[in-house]
């Protein structure tokens, strides 16, 4: 049996894998499947989203091109499959990438798939169309390439500018839905289209999200369930009663603590649950194009004043992993070791020896005790957010920083710092997959809408293009390292840590399992199936 999301990985759940199957017995079909949300969406657009509170509700409604192969735990350049592309292959000089496509698809509104879809989605991300997106989050990915041209209604090429092996994992992202032509990008914030397994039915803000099986799907036999109804609910502790009382058959992926996950198995001991890396990390952004913050001694002394290892402990009770840019190992591909990441100012074991060096920067800017910087910290009204967040400013005082908290909701979050609208924040950064080119030049590249801090280094940004090309792993890791460690030292967008969460399901839920480098990503929910 196959699972098919458009997902391009995931911290959280994928579907069904053939020994859980075989060990399930047969799949039935029926039942909705009842979870809660943890916050309301600012719109049902992925395409124009940056974070998976849209991924989540709105994945099953489309599909990719591509996809991650969903039964192995790990995403690497290896499990790639073909999804609305029945194959693909590169040109000689790596410069093409020619996809044949499914026929035989239809949108949900009944018109066929063909390749001017294709075309018509990724103009719109390049920000080629007529129409535009709202945001448009991810631009920087496709900055290589040149064009994407149909030949015929069912092959389609990528035109690069130079070989970039990651654009398959880019594709196979979460994030890269294939959208109608047919449909604006107005209609698809209020009434997306797709051509997945799941129909889009009504969206209320901050009460409900539902959704109905596609009984049309191109995919014979999916999916299982007849449809699936998110209850949006902010309240964690809220939300979490509400599953151990049977209200709810999933929680919301990734969406458990460690200290909670423990309340879970106490009061529903046959509730599954599951812990993961979620490819997400915490980390303080800072509108470095304004004062006190374009003062590079400033931020150089707030990362250095971080106590990682408080956070982790306090947080999430020893369970989350301290890293750069990248996702550590060993369930990150590309992040640092440890010995690397330690030759790093305020990464080191040392945390007074530290702090004293912060507090030199701070006085050499102008403050000490006699003179605190107040500044005010923005975060985004979620817990996940909130509690580091509150560290941070504890923290902070340590070298003369008074913060005071500023909460935002999620609907104004990430247009408030894209406008660079904030001083200092608490920020949560989802890398869609794991693979440098997507946290590199989303976040960290001169111009990316992504780049909340206002980084820019010119030299930098050629090695992005360097390690980018780069075909052998082993030589590309090296690169990838060099460049985190160089983001760091800049203070370029300061990592506290990459967080592990828990996902819960009832014990009838059937075909969940779960990977382990994937992260911010939506769920399809084709293969799960309710065996009451």
């Amino acid at each position: 049996m196959s699972s098919v999301w458009s997902l391009a990985a995931m911290a959280a759940l994928t579907v069904l894998t053939t020994s859980n199957a075989t060990l399930a017995g047969e799949p039935k079909q029926g039942g909705i499947l009842r979870m809660y949300h943890r916050d309301s969406p600012a719109n049902a657009s992925i395409l124009e989203g940056a974070t998976y509170s849209i991924n989540v509700p709105f994945m099953g409604v489309f599909n990719n091109l591509v996809v991650y192969d969903q039964h192995i735990a790990q995403n690497s350049p290896d499990t790639l499959r073909p999804e609305l592309a029945e194959s693909w292959s590169w040109s000689g000089d790596n410069k093409k990438l020619t996809f044949k496509l499914h026929q035989g698809v239809k949108w949900h509104d009944g018109k066929p798939f063909t390749s001017a879809d294709v075309k018509c989605t990724f103009d719109l991300l390049m920000g080629k169309s007529q129409q535009k997106l709202r945001q448009n989050p991810r631009k920087a990915w496709y900055n290589e390439v040149n064009d994407v041209t149909p030949n015929g209604d069912f092959e389609v090429s990528f035109d690069l500018k130079r070989p970039q092996p990651s654009l398959l994992a880019m594709l196979a992202s979460g994030y890269t839905p294939i959208y109608p032509c047919h449909v604006s990008p107005a209609e698809m914030r209020t009434h997306p289209v797709g051509t997945g397994p799941f129909r889009f039915v009504e969206f209320k803000a901050n009460e409900s999200i539902k959704l109905t099986r596609n009984p049309d799907y191109w995919k014979k036999g999916l999916p299982y369930l007849d449809g699936i109804e998110y209850t949006i609910i902010t309240n964690r502790s809220t939300a979490i009663l509400a599953f151990v009382a049977g209200k709810f058959d999933m929680t919301f992926p990734t969406h458990i603590t460690i200290p909670l996950l423990k309340d879970i198995k106490s009061q529903t001991p046959n509730a599954l649950c599951v812990v993961e890396p979620t490819n997400v990390s915490t980390n303080i952004i800072v509108n470095s194009a304004a004062p006190p913050f374009d003062n590079i001694d400033i931020r150089r002394a707030m990362a250095m004043a971080l106590d990682r290892k408080a956070f982790v402990d306090i947080l999430f009770e020893g369970q989350a992993d301290i890293g750069g840019t990248m996702l550590p190992p060993p369930q990150g591909i590309w992040g640092m070791p440890k010995d690397k990441l330690e030759t790093i100012p305020g990464y080191g074991p040392n945390v007074n020896a530290s702090r004293d060096e912060a507090r030199k920067l701070m006085q050499k800017a102008g403050y000490g005790p006699d003179k605190h910087l107040a500044v005010k910290v923005s975060t985004r009204n979620l817990a996940e957010y909130r509690d580091p967040a509150v560290i941070l400013i504890d923290q902070l005082k340590s070298i003369y920083i008074d913060g005071e908290l500023d909460v935002v909701e999620t609907a104004n979050w990430f247009p408030k710092v894209a406008r660079k609208d904030y001083m200092l924040g608490l920020n949560l950064t989802g890398n869609s997959v794991d693979d440098p080119d997507q946290s590199f030049y989303e976040n960290y590249s001169c111009g990316s809408e992504r780049n909340y801090t206002n980084y820019c280094n010119k030299e930098i940004e050629k090695l992005f293009d360097v390690q980018s090309q780069e075909i052998d792993i082993g030589k590309r890791k090296q690169l990838v390292w060099d460049i985190d460690k160089k983001l760091q030292e800049d203070v370029a967008r300061p990592i506290i840590f990459h967080a592990r969460a828990g996902t819960c399901w009832q014990p009838y839920v059937k075909g969940v399992t779960v990977m382990s480098n994937s992260s911010y990503n939506g769920f399809r929910y084709e293969d799960v199936w309710l065996d009451k």
